[in-house]
């Protein structure tokens, strides 16, 4: 079974804990999750089973959308609601005064990854070094947020809808803006909405799953690996160079149907029974398409 699942992580499981289940559920080992999502966050996690698990990366590398409430008045180890509480301070600020602030982080910023983390510094997980008291300096990264939708404020909470690059950290986004306004902030629930083409209302639980593994109708949840390629215009080649493909060679030009015209720098692969191979580029000075992706099996 090779394709990604598009499941809703539910409160109180970790991505592992998704995956560790999933194999239970599907009966194979080769699955892996696309970036990691806090036990008390909900939402879209896509995961890969079998030759897909070679798109991992890419889609840890996709955009992301969330659902977040922001509790202003209060700070906390883990920048969370569920962490140890740091500070409690008043809310001395408007309505105006908080819309414009949450629209400065529009646009690139340096976010220091919070302790509570997975992140590594000298081969230690931020979060180990921080249940043992053990405070690091953390070097900021640059983060993009490309769109943030106030939905509502009702204080002490800012409900917001943040559209933003790989490597952001919600959480550090509600604590930066607390601070903005003097009065700080932690995140009191997430919510995952949208994984690059992976959205909320298309997700299924792993109550879900299982009952569709278990009629055996799990395949009709299953997204085939080429729809993350729909980019890449398609080419079926010609059947006398099937072996070549398999084999994971590289393809004259001669091998594709009704390719008239070379100028593409990428296409997706099918062979002649219309199965899908894999990703392929064009080699101009050799004048043939070699392999980027490959995820066919023989």
């Amino acid at each position: 079974m090779n394709g990604i699942l598009n499941v809703y992580k539910e409160k109180g499981y970790t991505s592992h804990d998704v995956v560790a289940k999933l194999r239970g559920i599907c009966h194979m080992k080769k699955i892996g999750h696309t970036g990691t999502l806090d036990p008390d966050a909900e939402g879209v996690l896509p995961v890969c089973l079998g030759t897909a698990t070679k798109v991992c990366s890419l889609l840890t590398d996709q955009e992301k959308t969330y659902r977040a409430v922001l509790l202003l008045g209060q700070t906390t180890d883990t920048q969370d609601i569920g962490g140890k509480v740091l500070s409690r301070r008043p809310i001395e600020t408007d309505i105006e005064k908080i819309k414009q602030t949450v629209f400065s982080f529009l646009g690139e910023y340096e976010q220091i990854p919070p302790m509570y983390s997975a992140l590594k510094v000298n081969g230690k997980k931020l979060y180990e070094l921080a249940r043992a008291g053990i405070e690091v300096e953390r070097k900021p990264r640059l983060v993009h947020i490309l769109e943030i939708q106030i939905e509502s404020i009702e204080l002490p909470r800012i409900i917001m809808s943040v559209h933003c690059s790989k490597g952001t950290y919600i959480r550090t986004l509600c604590h930066d803006i607390g601070e903005s306004l003097g009065c700080g902030g932690c995140m009191e629930s997430l919510l995952r909405t949208r994984v690059g083409i992976f959205k909320l209302d298309a997700a299924s639980k792993l109550e879900q799953i299982q009952k569709l593994s278990e009629e055996s109708c799990l395949e009709n949840i299953l997204i085939p690996i080429e729809e993350l390629f729909v980019q890449y215009p398609a080419f079926s080649i010609i059947k006398k160079y099937g072996e070549r493909l398999r084999n994971g060679n590289r393809l004259p030009e001669a091998a594709f149907k009704s390719m008239d015209e070379i100028s593409l720098p990428s296409i997706r692969v099918y062979d002649e029974c219309g199965i899908f191979w894999g990703i392929y580029g064009h080699d101009e000075e050799k004048k043939d398409w070699k392999p980027l992706k490959l995820f066919g099996q023989r």
